[in-house]
């Protein structure tokens, strides 16, 4: 047998057997994250998660591993807002997961861009960066779409450009401390950098 191919083997029989070792995710109950959103999260997401008020992010369609993980995130203080932090207190992992679920399952409705002069800029920083300044591509993270990537980089397409303003610029002075990627980027832009990038995301399909 090939060195590649014993190596090919051993490892997709490493990989085996952990998956068969991993713990298996925790049980969601789509029934009870509806119940607790319309309690809890409705009067600023949305009654489906699509905000309609551009400072509050709009959280239909998105990864459930990453809303858990913000969520818990607040709870803990990592991740700073006063109102956020005083709904997170009282939630447990259990409502946090079925809330995630739950809005995971719901249909995110299509944004646009509004600034025209600035939405080019945007799309090349977004599928392109800013190389003499090392400011990767953000479609490298988030895809070229603004999907995201399931349990790694958040889906940012439709997002209202107003909420995405906001979180790169606190990226950016560190009110925001929870990614440390994120905060290397967006220490990097300025501000009309941010704003194009944060339209063009708005308006992504």
């Amino acid at each position: 047998m090939k060195p590649f191919a014993a190596l090919l083997i051993a490892s997709l029989v490493s990989a085996s057997a952990f998956a068969a070792d991993a713990p298996a995710a925790p049980k969601v109950d789509l029934a009870k994250g509806a119940q607790s959103y319309a309690a809890i999260c409705v009067a600023c997401h949305g009654a489906d998660g699509n905000s309609s008020v551009p400072l509050q992010p709009s959280l239909a369609q998105q990864h459930p591993s990453y809303i858990h993980k913000q969520m818990m995130e607040f709870k803990s203080g990592v991740r700073q807002d006063p109102i956020m932090q005083g709904f997170a207190a009282a939630m447990s992992e259990e409502d946090s997961r079925n809330i995630a679920g739950w809005l995971a399952t719901q249909k995110a409705k299509p944004g646009f861009a509004k600034e025209k002069d600035l939405v080019l800029l945007g799309e090349r920083i977004y599928r392109g960066g800013i190389a003499e300044r090392h400011i990767p591509a953000c479609a490298g993270c988030h895809s070229p779409n603004g999907a995201g990537i399931p349990s790694q980089y958040p889906r940012l397409s439709g997002q209202h450009a107003d909420y995405t303003v906001k979180q790169m610029a606190a990226f950016r002075d560190g009110t925001r401390a929870n990614n440390a990627v994120m905060q290397g980027v967006a220490a990097r832009m300025n501000d009309r950098e941010i704003k194009a990038v944060s339209d063009y995301v708005a308006g992504l399909r």
